[in-house]
């Protein structure tokens, strides 16, 4: 199977498959491969953090003309995987010399695939490109070409909890994949201080008491293949859900728009997460550290894009209430505004590229030390 994630996000995928118990585990671009049963399968999509999608491939070979394209997606026995009741999409992506237009290839795909129910079954499914029972996806680069069912249907990044959003609301993976790059394991308290709808409050939640990432969704795409075993399916659910864990340490979301606050108090609770949390409505520059001990901080602070501020000044600030109000705190945040980063005034001791939708970014982590980091090392 292949598992689709973010630029930057392979080596953390990778890692969450071997935990779970996947075999043959081998990073791509964006994608990472692996070997696994269909109970796999639906494990994956319950509990991956990093993955945006799950696809099982059904047939590989070589394509040269349109005429063979048509014929090798004719000779899949599509009966055997759903029936003609389900409505179905195809998607196609490509780099290839045979053909040019993704749209076309799909359009030829679908046309197949009709061709042989009709030819099987003597009816259709019909085609729903906005909310498929059944998503297919072609992909084509050279003179090779994979089809794979989408076991997953919707993004996964779409975890079924967000129901109110903020302005510019970060991606549920991309927030997952931040926490898991900072290394946030839940042994201590966590601060989110610009927290908007509340996405890493929630993350982080799920990532301190062990919860599946999926678990609020109200469905994946595998439940309508004709192998669906519920059974099955329930049983994996119920094992998931025993192993999650305590959380003894508080979660901790701040926002200077009410607005932002009663939105993330609305998903935190939709997500049935709000017990662990307290969101509230503060000034992160006028605040201090709310507790003694380690303090985890992860951020996505404004980039200016869609947020009119004065970068500046704004990044200053940060910088100055990290030096003066957050001592023994790991401080990481993610800006694709890199001059913005220079103002902050503190040197990060990491930082890792990453993409936040099309804008490259940068994961950055400061260090804020109890006394000096001298005496630290002492």
């Amino acid at each position: 199977m292949l598992a689709k994630t973010l630029y930057g996000f392979e080596p953390l995928l990778a890692k969450e498959l071997r935990n779970l118990g996947a075999g043959n585990v081998s990073e791509g671009v964006r994608n990472v491969s692996f070997d696994g049963d269909s109970g796999f399968m639906y494990k994956a999509n319950l509990c991956l953090r990093t993955a945006l999608k799950i696809y099982k491939p059904i047939k590989k070979f070589k394509v040269f003309n349109e005429k063979q394209f048509y014929s090798q997606l004719y000779e899949i026995e599509w009966s055997e995987f759903f029936s003609s009741d389900k409505s179905f999409a195809i998607d196609t992506t490509m780099n290839s010399e045979v053909f040019n237009n993704s749209m076309y290839v799909s359009q030829r795909a679908k046309d197949a695939l009709v061709d042989k129910f009709r030819a099987v079954e003597r009816q259709r499914p019909n085609v729903n490109t906005h909310n498929p029972d059944i998503q297919i996806n072609i992909h084509i680069y050279n003179n090779d070409c994979t089809v794979s069912l989408d076991s997953s249907g919707s993004s996964l990044h779409q975890r079924g909890y967000r129901i109110a959003t903020n302005i510019a609301p970060i991606n549920e993976v991309l927030a997952a994949g931040l926490l898991l790059f900072s290394g946030w394991d839940g042994r201590t308290d966590f601060l989110d201080p610009m927290c908007g709808s509340g996405t890493l409050l929630i993350e982080a939640a799920m990532i301190a008491c062990n919860i599946p990432a999926n678990i609020n969704r109200s469905s994946f795409a595998f439940q309508n293949w004709n192998d669906f075993d519920e059974v099955l399916y329930q049983k994996i659910v119920e094992a998931s859900l025993n192993k999650t864990r305590e959380f003894h340490h508080k979660i901790i979301g701040y926002d200077k728009a009410p607005s932002a606050v009663r939105k993330a108090q609305e998903n935190a609770a939709n997500a049935n997460l709000l017990e662990y949390m307290t969101i509230e409505h503060k000034d992160f520059f006028k605040t201090s550290k709310p507790s003694e001990g380690l303090l985890h901080m992860v951020f996505n602070p404004p980039y200016g894009e869609r947020l009119d501020i004065d970068m500046q000044d704004f990044y200053s600030k940060i910088g100055d209430t990290l030096k003066q109000h957050y001592p023994g705190t790991q401080a990481w945040l993610i800006t694709a505004n890199l001059d913005a980063l220079k103002h902050v005034g503190l040197r990060p001791s990491r930082k890792i590229k990453v993409f936040n939708g099309q804008l490259e970014s940068r994961l950055v982590k400061y260090e804020m030390y109890e006394g000096s980091k001298k005496r630290k090392n002492l």
